[in-house]
């Protein structure tokens, strides 16, 4: 079972505990801290009220599973869930296990005037699924029953799912076929394959599979207007294109019920590799080349000066990261420097031609190449990052993240601002925020800007939520003045609303917000999300 107040499931053992080592490091960077205390389920339990749903055959109202599904993993999320003050609860959880369900379920929210929210995996960090307080009763549509793979195309490749899939049960149920999707973003082990679409996700591997936009084929919506089939084209000219309409809608039109993707068999081969470079310009202009060249890399990181360091010190390999740092001091790479981790996925000839390609390019700027074993480690552990939160939460510490996604001749640029706006965001506060930053989900154009931010907590919880507010504003106003998207893969939700109207445009907005109105009048469909 997930748990109730936190990331992950409470069976598994990957909470991320800090090494003494660790511990000092980001105590040396924001000095002592100290942990708020924690509300116990049955604490929050009780303060659950009654609910005001009529009666329903596939609507739980118990307490606990209301609770469960009251929060995503926000920063606002994770303090509410944490301090055990939730505000709004659902009054209910649904759990349809077809489409037809769902069009049940929707038609009863609009006969009794109820709001609904759809609920995925539940990873959400803008705030897609938090309930807003209202006169009308709130439902929460789960989808978690709907997890089969329903039909496959081979001759055709096309994989039909239940939005309800998770990422391992995808991947798991293609495998057995001798395929993958191929989508894996940083959630991948707890969200779903419906919220991939809703909300646009973009997955570690995108240089190879593309981001979902790309992936995404088709499927079924249930609206309150009534319900959509998508058909799957290879390609189209006829008019705009409806699946667009769907995605990144984030529950404001309808529930989407079942997702037709764009698979492709199993690779032959599949490894990662990580170089240093000397500096971060170095780094900048040697991945440049590579994704512009059309390199088949099938994933690029390149972790800026600050990024390397604290990946280094919290690894927990201490011997092993010692004598790293010795070979690449020896090799004239060492303050400063850069780590870019990179994947080969394909044919065994493929992927041998891709490396010797990146690594001449790597040479040409001074890269060293350590060859697979940091890589192995990388992918060992490429899912276990967000539980680094339950770590440093126990020491009074909390992180962050903000991303973008720019044109190359304004990264740099941009970079600066975000990390400088966030980093002196709390200076009234005399408070030291550590920040760091990666370039990912590499394109000709441009890349993604992904920004992490580690801060204490405050003397308590509403303190550590004006700390967050300035740190966000922060962080999407410099991303705003730099001209970049307000996000690139986690949506816009209820966080980022505000500054969707610089992106968009005022036309843009109007544009959406009569598009939602059309299939949903009365504004009972995850009401306050995605719409400034």
């Amino acid at each position: 079972m997930k748990r109730w107040n936190g990331w992950g499931d409470e069976k598994n053992n990957f909470d991320f505990e800090l090494s003494d080592s660790s511990r000092k490091f980001m105590e040396g960077k924001l000095g002592k801290s100290n942990a708020l205390p924690d509300a116990t389920l049955e604490e929050v339990i009780v303060k659950v009220p009654p609910s005001r749903l009529p009666e329903h055959s596939l609507i739980s109202i118990d307490a606990e599973d209301r609770l469960r599904h009251s929060r995503g993993q926000s920063i606002p999320d994770w303090l509410a869930m944490r301090s055990g003050e939730f505000g709004t609860f659902p009054d209910g959880v649904g759990y349809p296990t077809t489409s037809t369900e769902v069009k049940d379920l929707l038609q009863f929210a609009q006969k009794h005037d109820i709001v609904v929210i759809p609920y995925g995996g539940g990873t959400s960090v803008c705030g897609h699924i938090t309930p807003e307080e209202g006169k009308s009763p709130v439902l929460t549509i789960s989808l978690e029953r709907m997890n089969k793979l329903m039909a496959l195309d081979k001759k055709s490749q096309i994989a039909t799912f239940g939005a309800g899939t998770l990422g391992p049960d995808i991947e798991a149920q293609l495998a057995a076929e001798g395929y993958t999707l191929g989508h894996y973003p940083q959630s991948w082990e707890l969200s779903t394959i419906g919220g991939w679409v809703a909300s646009r996700s973009s997955g570690q591997q995108s240089l190879r599979y593309g981001r979902i936009e790309k992936m995404f084929a088709g499927g079924v919506i249930e609206t309150l207007q009534g319900t959509m089939n998508i058909p799957t084209f290879p390609a189209s000219s006829a008019g705009p294109d409806i699946r667009e309409m769907f995605m990144g809608s984030e529950g404001r039109m309808g529930i989407i019920t079942e997702v037709r993707v764009r698979i492709t068999p199993v690779a032959e081969h599949e490894s990662f590799h990580v170089v240093f470079f000397p500096s971060w310009q170095s780094g900048m202009d040697a991945t440049r080349e590579i994704v512009q060249n059309g390199i088949q890399l099938s994933m690029m990181r390149l972790s800026n000066p600050t990024e390397t360091e604290t990946h280094l010190k919290l690894a927990g390999y201490e011997t092993m990261v010692g004598l790293l740092e010795k070979y690449l001091s020896f090799r004239g790479t060492s303050e400063g420097k850069t780590m870019f981790t990179f994947g080969t996925t394909g044919s065994k000839g493929q992927c041998k031609f891709a490396l010797k390609l990146t690594r001449s390019i790597v040479s040409k700027y001074s890269g060293v190449y350590t060859g697979p074993l940091l890589g192995k480690r990388w992918e060992h552990s490429r899912f276990r990052t967000p539980y680094l939160r339950h770590g440093l939460w126990d020491v009074g510490v909390i992180v962050d993240t903000m991303e973008t996604c720019l044109d190359w001749s304004s990264v740099p640029d941009a970079v600066k601002n975000m990390e400088k706006g966030i980093a002196n965001s709390l200076n009234d506060e005399n408070e030291t925020v550590h920040v760091f930053t990666h370039l990912s989900h590499f394109y000709g154009q441009g890349c993604s800007v992904y920004t992490t931010y580690v801060f204490r907590a405050g003397s308590d919880y509403p303190t550590t939520m004006k700390r967050w507010e300035k740190l966000k504003a922060a962080g999407a106003e410099a991303i705003v003045s730099s001209g970049g998207t307000i996000s690139h893969q986690h949506g816009v939700g209820k966080d980022h609303a505000p500054y969707l109207e610089a992106e968009k445009g005022e036309l843009g907005i109007k544009a959406i917000k009569e598009l939602c109105g059309m299939f949903d009048p009365d504004g009972r469909m995850n009401p306050g999300k995605l719409i400034p």
